[in-house]
């Protein structure tokens, strides 16, 4: 398989056309871009992938050795075993997980509809590897010739591109969404469920250049995370405004809520007046509290007893054309317990599927329009040292066999009223299609 070696060049003043230009360079037909705070990592080309579906996990190596084996019992721990297993030392995953993957954790699992089909994961341990921090520029990679073409880009001063966008009318289908708002109220007050969250697709009607749409997007939006890849053809970029999950190799495990949201950017008083009644409305504090409350009772399964809590109650974080209320939830994890523990714990994110989850997720089966594929599934980072880190993957554009769209939901309490719900979902979708750029 080879191993990697390693080299050091000091700091670029400017990440985002670095990782922008790797991804267009052509070297490598699967990447994953990853911003994690002030890191920005560029994973490119596949050592190993990793993928998983309702039967069976398979790993192909670079040298065109396949093995598929059947699976029982944890999706995620499937995914940690084959990732061990692997003859790679040193080894960093990315990728993702899509929303389905949550219909084959044993205490979510549906019992009134089949297994999901299709892909539900998708890992690569990546051939080359750049890490962007303040301290400069990591390059790791196992083949000479690749980590020499790299250096001639980092070398190479890079520029943001000028890009052309055009409008989307994020206001079709309100209609329709509005009737299942409805629906959803109906059921949540016959005692079915606390909170479901029902999305809404808006399809792009022009072919999209998905690489362009990140470069230009991200400098408007204030993510917690953000992501660019392309894995077995399909195209995703996103600004995702919360966390699933952290867990360091420590073992401190950190998830962050974010329930409750008005609009942002419109001016300085109209985003105030709009945080005040963010932080004063009945309907979206209850959202936010039973959302925090069901966080704490997933980290209690895989913590240490005493150590789970929270921080930051309900504070604000703006997140590009919204802003939500938001909270850390933290503990140690249990000496027995792996960070994929960690993230099947809370996956899907509680923010994202709803209370109960089991009985949300069989409301999101009948409401929502489609299945969501990766529209809030995680994009995340795993490393051989038991660290993790997951991104919630909303505020994204997708693209699929030339087909491109955006997807966002809302939150369904007891006290929601369909026409703020569907107003909800145009001010989340107004954080990327401004940015959609039309692929020449």
């Amino acid at each position: 398989m080879g191993f990697y070696e390693e080299e050091f060049f000091t700091a670029v003043p400017d990440p985002l056309p670095l990782v922008v230009r790797l991804a267009r360079t052509g070297l490598f037909d699967d990447y994953v871009v990853y911003e994690n705070g002030g890191t920005w990592t560029f994973a490119g080309g596949a050592l190993a992938t990793v993928s998983l579906d309702a039967r069976q996990v398979s790993v192909r190596l670079a040298d065109g050795d396949e093995v598929s084996r059947p699976w029982s019992g944890s999706p995620a721990d499937a995914l940690r075993r084959a990732l061990d297993a692997l003859p790679i030392t040193e080894w960093n995953a990315y990728g993702w997980l899509g929303f389905d993957f949550a219909g084959m954790i044993e205490s979510l699992a549906s019992q009134r509809s089949a297994a999901p089909t299709g892909e539900l994961a998708r890992l690569i341990v990546p051939r080359t590897e750049v890490r962007i921090d303040s301290d400069g520029v990591l390059l790791r990679g196992v083949n000479a010739d690749e980590r020499a073409r790299v250096r001639e880009l980092l070398d190479t001063p890079a520029e943001a591109g000028a890009h052309t966008t055009s409008e989307i009318d994020v206001r079709t289908g309100g209609d329709a969404y509005r009737e299942r708002v409805a629906q959803a109220v109906k059921e949540i007050r016959q005692g079915q469920y606390q909170k479901v969250i029902l999305s809404r697709s808006v399809r792009i009607p022009f072919p999209a250049d998905i690489v362009a749409t990140y470069e230009l997007g991200r400098p408007s939006n204030t993510p917690a995370r953000s992501f660019l890849l392309r894995l077995n053809g399909s195209q995703a970029a996103g600004f995702s405004p919360e966390i699933i999950v952290t867990v360091d190799s420590a073992g401190r495990v950190v998830t962050q809520p974010l329930a409750g949201t008005r609009a942002f950017g419109r001016g300085i008083e109209e985003d105030a007046a709009a945080r005040t009644e963010l932080e004063s409305d009945p309907k979206e504090i209850f959202e936010h509290a039973v959302s925090v409350r069901t966080s704490q009772q997933e980290l209690r399964e895989v913590c240490r007893p005493g150590t789970v809590g929270v921080d930051d109650f309900m504070g604000v974080k703006e997140r590009g054309s919204v802003q939500h209320l938001a909270s850390l939830v933290s503990g140690t994890l249990d000496d027995k317990r792996t960070a994929w523990d960690a993230l099947e714990a809370v996956f899907p994110a509680v923010t994202a599927s709803g209370i109960p989850k089991r009985e949300s997720l069989d409301a999101i089966l009948r409401l929502d329009e489609t299945r969501r594929g990766l529209y809030s599934g995680a994009v995340l980072s795993a490393s051989h040292d038991g660290s993790l880190d997951a991104a919630l993957v909303l505020r994204a554009v997708y693209e699929q066999d030339g087909q491109a769209w955006l997807r966002a939901g809302a939150g369904i309490v007891t006290d929601s009223t369909p026409a703020r719900e569907f107003e909800e979902t145009c001010e989340k979708l107004s954080s990327v299609a401004p940015f959609v750029v039309r692929a020449h």
